[in-house]
């Protein structure tokens, strides 16, 4: 490589003649396919738009010109390109660079972005300040195709429109969010792809106009309405005009110069302006071009081959548990459908869309509207279930609530990735679910120890007379053996291994953790009672409440954060029974964000993996005995 070892800044990059920008865009293509093969990461998302994003720090003062990214599956030649190229060996690792935007890692990272639809209201924000403040610097969002079906980005679109500020949206069309896209929004995209550029029309027409012998010029000047008029007709661009934005394209996002072009004539401008630039996902690795939604985030792959490196699984994952449990329910009653808000495959609905096509709905990126929609099923006495990520449900929390909740409707909430997700960070982590839908009237939340378990509890909530969640995580299951599926006794918990020293309340996916510090508790002389919870909400008073007074000391163990979690309805539960004589033990996830790292990692850094709760455990009982005198006399 020659180019990419002096880019130190996107300054070093302005100092670059246009013509050597394409070179530089292979170089860091290369990069890029090197570093992510041995790491994995968002590799497809990543390669599409390096030619954009080249093109947008050469041509704009960055960081004092403001670029807002929209989620950051896309931002990887970014970060390359700001001072991070030498670090970028370490993205998504523990200790290093994040995968998605974060500001304190960075001035050019302008606003942290993890989650879709963000970029157009933030950058509205950021050119309306601006102007409040007398400053002059150009605002940018940079925003898919996908995060453009955002409820979020439509809103944040009809303010632009309203308020007409300064700034720029550049719409990088790839025709994929992480799988294929859906919704009449793409419908009216890909007509667009196929339609004439719409300036290239309108200044057709104005050609046409001046032709007109003698009068062509006056014609020309009281006939803007008909040229508009004459556009709209034929170019289905024409409706981001309508809403107030100046719209140029569809472009060649791969044609550095073409971009170039279109990024001088959009700045000229004195209002909003959207940039429609076509790419493809997976640029320059024939592999990921092919199959753009395998390709979207990846493990370490072979370059070669574009084969991916990983080892072998022990057990199906709880995602595709969970796809087949529903297909077997599916099956079995007619009115059960399945929801998905554009996370088809991370979900596990793909596989149920193929069975059931005519039952299972992608929303696109709409979360509010996917929850609202299941709601509307339920009135009819349908049985929906929506897969949706336990962080992604957090943007739908007032439809859950009002829309679900308050009619006591017959919503069944699939919470993947719950817990602590690894590398994708804060932003990914699901360790906020048990907090805001435990005190929902009526809600029934669950969480499975084992995958045979997460098949009962699906079954347990789509027949449930009201709303219920089963919380699982990411990753492969125990390989412990499927039962034929059935229902559970709603706040039943069950004890695993009885003691008579402490009490262990695991709940989900720390159950197995809990049973393992058990063992070794046993192995010290120390006999500890371990108890499956099953159940956040509604809890197991009558088994709890028990122990409590039997054991005289109660652990908690939860992947999830302590505050509003299944340890605090387990305290909760004790104060409302009156049972004060016993000492209670919290673990789970402090009050601070928790980085990036594998998920092994993380559980044995904060004590949540069976040497941790073993080593918490055995000092709590040590301590029953050493208690010394509170006061002398």
């Amino acid at each position: 490589m020659e180019l990419l070892p002096t880019i130190n800044d996107p300054a070093d990059l302005r100092r670059l003649p246009e013509a050597k920008l394409q070179p530089l865009a292979d170089e860091i293509r290369e990069y890029m396919i090197d570093v992510l093969s041995k790491i994995g990461g968002h590799t497809g998302a990543s390669l599409g738009p390096v030619e954009l994003i080249l093109a947008l720090h050469y041509a704009f003062d960055t960081p004092r010109d403001r670029l807002v990214f929209d989620i950051g599956h896309q931002a990887y030649s970014h970060k390359i390109l700001t001072g991070r190229r030498d670090q970028f060996p370490t993205i998504r690792q523990y200790n290093g660079i994040s995968g998605f935007l974060r500001r304190e890692e960075s001035e050019y990272d302008v606003f942290n972005a993890a989650h879709a639809g963000t970029s157009i209201s933030s950058a509205l924000g950021m050119a309306t300040a601006r102007d409040l403040k007398g400053e002059t610097f150009n605002v940018i969002a940079f925003i898919g195709d996908a995060g453009l079906t955002a409820g979020m980005a439509l809103e944040g679109i009809n303010q632009v429109g309203h308020l007409k500020k300064r700034m720029i949206i550049l719409l990088n069309d790839n025709e994929m969010s992480i799988s294929p896209n859906v919704g009449a929004l793409s419908g009216y995209l890909n007509r667009i792809r196929g339609a004439r550029p719409y300036n290239d029309l309108k200044h057709e027409i104005e050609d046409i106009l001046k032709s007109i012998p003698a009068v062509g010029d006056v014609v020309l000047h009281g006939a803007k309405a008909i040229k508009d008029l004459l556009a709209r007709a034929f170019i289905p661009g024409a409706l981001w005009e309508e809403l107030g934005l100046k719209y140029i394209g569809p472009i060649n996002g791969h044609d550095i110069h073409s971009v170039l072009q279109t990024l001088e004539e959009a700045r000229k401008e004195e209002g909003p302006v959207l940039i429609h630039a076509l790419t493809t996902k997976g640029k320059g690795y024939e592999p990921a071009e092919r199959d753009k939604a395998a390709w979207h985030g990846t493990s370490a792959f072979e370059i070669s081959s574009g084969k991916f490196i990983k080892e072998p699984a022990k057990a199906p994952s709880y995602t595709a548990i969970f796809a087949d449990a529903t297909i077997e329910l599916m099956k079995a009653d007619e009115k059960i459908v399945a929801i998905t808000a554009a996370m088809p495959d991370g979900t596990g609905i793909s596989k149920v869309m193929k069975m059931f096509p005519e039952r299972t709905f992608d929303t696109a990126i709409a979360e509010q509207h996917a929850v609202t929609f299941a709601a509307g099923l339920a009135t009819e006495g349908m049985r929906p279930i929506a897969a949706i990520y336990s962080t992604f449900l957090q943007r739908a929390y007032d439809q859950v609530y009002h829309d679900v909740v308050l009619m006591g409707l017959n919503v069944t909430f699939a919470l993947d990735r719950g817990g602590v997700v690894g590398a994708d960070g804060p932003t990914h982590h699901g360790v906020l679910d048990y907090a805001y839908l435990r005190p929902m009237p009526g809600f029934v939340v669950m969480a499975p120890k084992d995958e045979n378990e997460l098949r009962h509890m699906l079954k347990t909530a789509v027949y449930y007379d009201g709303p219920a969640s089963v919380r699982y995580p990411r990753g492969n299951g125990l390989g412990v053996p499927l039962e034929e599926i059935r229902e559970l006794e709603i706040g039943k918990a069950e004890i695993l291994r009885e003691g008579t020293d402490v009490a262990i309340l695991g709940i989900g996916s720390e159950v197995q953790h809990c049973v393992k510090a058990a063992d070794k508790l046993a192995l010290d002389g120390i006999n500890a009672t371990v108890v499956n919870a099953r159940f956040v909400k509604p809890l197991d008073a009558e088994l709890i409440v028990a122990l409590a007074r039997s054991h005289g000391s109660i652990v908690t163990a939860e992947d999830h954060y302590l505050e509003g979690g299944f340890g605090s309805a387990v305290m909760e539960l004790l104060e409302q029974h009156r049972v004060y004589d016993v000492r209670v033990l919290r673990l789970g996830f402090p009050d601070k964000l928790i980085e990036h790292a594998g998920q092994n990692l993380l559980l044995a850094k904060y004590g949540l993996d069976s040497d941790g709760i073993y080593s918490k455990v055995k000092e709590l009982v040590a301590s029953k005995y050493s208690f010394a005198p509170a006061y002398r006399a």
